[in-house]
């Protein structure tokens, strides 16, 4: 059967003042009357039942995301000690679903992204489910055709398309719309604009969206094959699941394994890997600028969201977390204006990854009560 891991343990540090240590980018509302991990479990309903969506969070965000997600079961959200990237992650979630069911799919994906139109994404996790069952030994990735030369994003390179011994649909609904499943030739780190500029006039290459799906038992024979030290610490966990020693067990091994991506770890290494080509919308709203890919502008290019004044302001983003706040502003351009109760944002737009740094001068001169 197909399960869903959802990978909830991001800090967003690049949407402060509204994302904070305690309440991070996923658990917050950015684009619609939900929050992000809200419509992320939404999206996968009713494909994907409530007791077969695995949450992974960090012990101070558990409450808040189980609060956020009372339909699904208490022992679905499954805690990390500690941040160690997505491979030991991935492993926790596949150790879990082999308990429950020995020939299990999963689905992992962020808490953080936006995607639609649902059906055409529930559409798309079946071809790729479909192209699993068919070659148990494939990892597939969803790679989205990029539409404008990203720096910030990772490129799969595209090879040679599977054929139908590999399970693809050469019609119906998701492979109408995208140019269906291929070999994966080579990943390429995240290029200067240039370089960008080159992999999207070749036609060859697809955004990397962090999305996969494979075998429970597939992804842990191959961290076995690659991190062994990842993968006997995930062995000793399976040992003691559902036991008393479960936590003090999670407390010591998971803490003590490496900190490195499922790229890395296994992706980027092992030979069975393909890629689907995403026909859903996309967004992995990295920064304050994806309002302005995701909401309306106004007549000045203003991407608004709250109460708002604007004199000779143009091609700002302005949000406002309080409904009886006004933001005023004069002969503003290209800049990031965002109101919470306690701290207040103006930055430029091409700045806005700088917001990293200033998070971590907060901490530095001993305001952390604003992080």
């Amino acid at each position: 059967m197909l399960h869903a891991v959802i990978m909830a343990g991001g800090s967003g540090t690049r949407f402060w003042p509204q994302s904070r240590r305690a309440m991070p980018k996923q658990l917050l509302r950015l684009t619609g009357e939900k929050t992000m991990l809200q419509e992320t479990v939404l999206r996968l309903a009713p494909s994907i039942p409530y007791e077969r969506t695995w949450i992974v969070t960090n012990r101070s965000h558990s409450e808040q995301t189980a609060r956020q997600l009372p339909e699904v079961p208490a022992d679905r959200i499954l805690i990390e000690p500690c941040g160690r990237n997505t491979a030991p992650c991935i492993g926790l979630g596949a150790i879990q679903i082999l308990q429950h069911d020995p020939d299990g799919v999963m689905l992992v994906c962020p808490a953080d992204h936006v995607i639609h139109p649902q059906e055409t994404f529930q559409s798309a996790v079946s071809q790729a489910a479909g192209i699993v069952e068919q070659n148990p030994d494939l990892f597939v990735l969803f790679g989205v055709p990029p539409t404008y030369p990203a720096t910030g994003f990772g490129y799969i390179e595209r090879g040679s398309r599977l054929d139908d011994s590999a399970g693809v649909r050469h019609s119906g609904e998701a492979d109408r719309h995208s140019g269906g499943a291929f070999h994966v030739a080579s990943f390429r780190e995240k290029p200067d604009r240039e370089t960008a500029a080159q992999y999207v006039d070749s036609g060859r290459f697809s955004w990397n969206c962090g999305i996969f799906v494979w075998r429970a038992d597939r992804i842990l024979a191959a961290l076995e094959q690659y991190e062994p030290d990842i993968s006997q610490r995930l062995s000793r966990l399976q040992s003691v699941l559902g036991t008393d020693g479960w936590e003090s067990t999670l407390d010591v091994e998971f803490s003590e394994m490496k900190s490195i991506s499922i790229d890395y770890a296994v992706l980027e290494r092992a030979g069975d890997v393909c890629v689907v080509e995403a026909p859903f919308e996309w967004d992995d709203v990295g920064s304050w600028q994806a309002l302005t890919r995701l909401l309306d502008t106004d007549e000045d290019g203003n991407t608004v969201d709250g109460l708002f004044c604007g004199l000779n302001t143009k091609g700002c983003i302005v949000r406002s977390t309080d409904v009886n706040h006004l933001i005023a502003t004069i002969g503003l351009e290209d800049c990031v204006v965002v109101h919470t109760p306690d701290a207040t944002l103006v930055a430029r737009k091409d700045d806005d990854h700088a917001i990293r740094r200033l998070v971590q001068l907060i901490e530095e001169q001993g305001d952390e009560q604003f992080l």
